[in-house]
């Protein structure tokens, strides 16, 4: 009994773990902070935001929205936080708007890497074959420098096919191809890379993990809800870097990660939800609490 409460007591008062999520925030529309502090706070870590940019609203099916770039207060905010001697577990970034923004995060990797934090990069640019409107091809040349700096990055096909100088290809994949995407996207210079948007055939979509210090791929499937949905590569890293932090391997977190996106998506399907204002994700925590074992 006593050691039962010792290990409780323990479990309860192990040092709180902090991110430093960059991301842009959209007043509506749930994508970027408004998805990765929720999600990741939810699951006992402390999230330290650096925001690239705030709008009312994403840019995915919504006009008129405002636009305010934060570039000049990136390197300020950095320097403060270097005189604070803040520390973070893991290094989280997103949507970034500018090739000056790339080098900003660069330096921030640069200020606070350290050989036991973890740097996550999710390459935000592009999507069904196309890179966003807002970004030029050569965008794509900056992000995989970044990618480069990365202990684990978090693409689609179609960001994995820009970040290789590769022709998108539609799937339903083959596993040989999807296996050699992740190996050439490693030897880009992360050690962990997951793959979104893959799919087999046309009932199942997930991810494929690839960790190259160990030579081994993993598939997370989930059954397939029809309809395209705002936000999600989000919700993914978000429950992603959640699950790594809490201890869970590359391959159990990967699996976490689709059960947790496409749980919210399908409860996003059942309400009717507008699919411009982002998943249900919020209805979805409890699940995700069980699935990391918090609750």
């Amino acid at each position: 009994m006593y050691l039962c409460i010792a290990f409780l007591i323990y479990k309860f008062m192990k040092k709180l773990k902090r991110v430093a999520a960059i991301h842009d925030i959209s007043g509506f529309g749930k994508c970027s902070l408004t998805v990765a502090l929720p999600i990741i706070s939810a699951a006992g870590i402390e999230t330290t935001v650096l925001p690239t940019a705030v709008l009312s609203t994403h840019t995915g099916g919504f006009t008129n929205f405002t636009y305010r770039d934060l570039t000049e207060d990136m390197l300020p905010v950095t320097q403060h936080w270097k005189s604070l001697d803040i520390q973070f577990d893991a290094i989280y970034t997103g949507f970034l708007g500018s090739f000056e923004q790339l080098n900003l995060v660069t330096q921030f990797f640069e200020t606070f890497k350290t050989r036991d934090n973890i740097i996550l990069v999710d390459p935000v640019m592009a999507d069904n074959g196309e890179m966003y409107k807002i970004f030029s091809p050569e965008f794509a040349e900056g992000m995989k420098e970044l990618c480069k700096k990365a202990d684990i990055i978090v693409p689609n096909i179609t960001e994995a096919s820009f970040l290789l100088g590769e022709t998108y290809k539609e799937g339903p994949y083959t596993q040989e191809y999807i296996n050699d995407l992740l190996k050439k996207l490693s030897d880009l210079g992360p050690e962990k890379v997951v793959l979104t948007g893959v799919f087999f055939n046309n009932e199942e979509l997930g991810a494929a993990a690839y960790d190259a210090t160990k030579g081994d791929i993993a598939y997370a499937f989930e059954k397939r809800v029809p309809g395209y949905f705002h936000g999600t590569g989000d919700v993914f890293g978000s429950a992603l870097l959640s699950a790594v932090l809490n201890d869970f391997s590359l391959n159990e977190a990967t699996e976490i990660a689709v059960r947790f996106t496409t749980s919210a998506i399908r409860k996003t399907a059942e309400a009717g939800t507008d699919i411009r204002f982002g998943v249900n994700f919020e209805q979805t925590i409890p699940e995700f609490l069980k699935y990391l074992r918090l609750i």
